[in-house]
């Protein structure tokens, strides 16, 4: 049910992706032309080495079709994960707003998570931050982070009860985000 996503998935991952991310993706586009913006970011999924590639993504798939999507990738890869993603989009729109760094080194972190509508509320998000923390965990990482807005206590909860717990808050993309890490057993 949960698999490594291929670069055919762009259409479905995209559009799961625009649901955790649809205003950041506008902003660092530079334009609220969801065309433009869809294209950008499926042509990202499907090139490997950027944050937002099939490679650091992984699908909720149970046969009838693609429902749920976490990327997640090593934190201190960050700014070079990140630097193809505003090259294409500035060569795209001539734009490319650079956020503020959202993770660190020494943390897989967990950028996007989302399932679809019809599907929320059935353990599919777990199962994926599951995942994604396992994968992390072959990899040798120590813990898990990820952003939470401040107006999403619902999510906020969901991710403790999972075993994150807050760092601190900051600024990002024009919001107000809690900072959450999940130490990693590796044993």
């Amino acid at each position: 049910m949960i698999r490594p996503a291929t670069p055919n998935d762009a259409p479905a991952a995209i559009q799961l992706l625009f649901l955790a991310m649809e205003d950041i993706a506008r902003k660092i586009s530079g334009t609220n032309d969801m065309q433009v913006v869809t294209h950008i970011f499926e042509h990202l999924f499907r090139e490997p080495g950027n944050q937002y590639s099939f490679e650091n993504t992984l699908l909720y798939d149970a046969g009838n079709g693609v429902s749920g999507m976490i990327v997640g990738y090593d934190g201190g890869k960050l700014h070079q994960l990140r630097k193809p993603v505003l090259d294409y989009i500035r060569w795209q729109t001539g734009a490319g707003v650079c956020p503020e760094d959202e993770t660190q080194a020494g943390e897989f972190y967990l950028d996007s998570i989302a399932v679809a509508p019809g599907n929320q509320g059935k353990g599919i998000g777990g199962q994926l931050i599951d995942a994604a923390v396992a994968r992390a965990a072959g990899e040798g990482m120590r813990k898990a982070g990820l952003l939470v807005s401040t107006d999403n206590p619902a999510a906020q909860r969901l991710y403790e009860r999972m075993g994150f717990k807050v760092e601190y808050t900051m600024p990002f993309a024009g919001g107000r985000y809690h900072h959450l890490i999940k130490k990693i057993d590796n044993a």
